[in-house]
């Protein structure tokens, strides 16, 4: 089997992996929550996508790694991870609310992006090094908390809190 199958493999059984830790253990936590407490614990996971700078750094990742995917990845990390950080400390303002739109809007287009700028730039696997782990762990995940983000700022606060009564009848 050829290196590039290994890696679609990888990401793919990771997108359905962390859908069930999603599905059963994540989701079921937040869903019932106000919507700055839901939002909470999934911009702390994303305030961690500084991480994405490490495709900057020589010996990490290989020499050829194609500069195109590193820097629209890392940089567009890095703004993800600043926006993340920042709805943390705005919410539940709704200028909080809004940074999470945009934060969610932006982080989810940057993941997007890097699937396209590697795919563009005839990445292979093995030029990511160490850094192998990001695209075939870290970001299914993103992925899935993304669409858990857009869920809870499209539902309307009301309908947290008829959930949360229903729950606790």
């Amino acid at each position: 089997m050829n290196q590039q199958l290994y890696f679609f493999i990888s990401i793919a059984f990771s997108l359905i992996a962390w859908t069930m830790v999603a599905g059963r253990y994540i989701w079921p936590r937040i869903r019932g929550r106000e919507r700055a407490e839901a939002l909470r614990p999934l911009l702390i996971l994303h305030s961690f996508r500084f991480e994405g700078l490490v495709f900057l750094v020589p010996g990490v990742v290989a020499s050829d790694l194609p500069p195109a995917f590193a820097h629209s990845a890392a940089y567009g990390d890095f703004v993800a991870s600043a926006l993340a950080l920042l709805a943390l400390l705005l919410l539940p303002r709704k200028s909080g609310v809004a940074v999470a739109w945009i934060f969610n809007l932006w982080g989810l287009v940057d993941l997007l992006n890097a699937f396209y700028q590697a795919n563009h730039a005839g990445l292979m696997a093995g030029q990511l090094g160490a850094t192998y782990f990001i695209p075939t762990v870290f970001v299914p995940l993103l992925l899935i908390t993304h669409v858990l983000a857009f869920r809870i700022l499209l539902q309307h606060q009301g309908e947290f809190a008829l959930r949360e009564s229903a729950h606790a009848a």
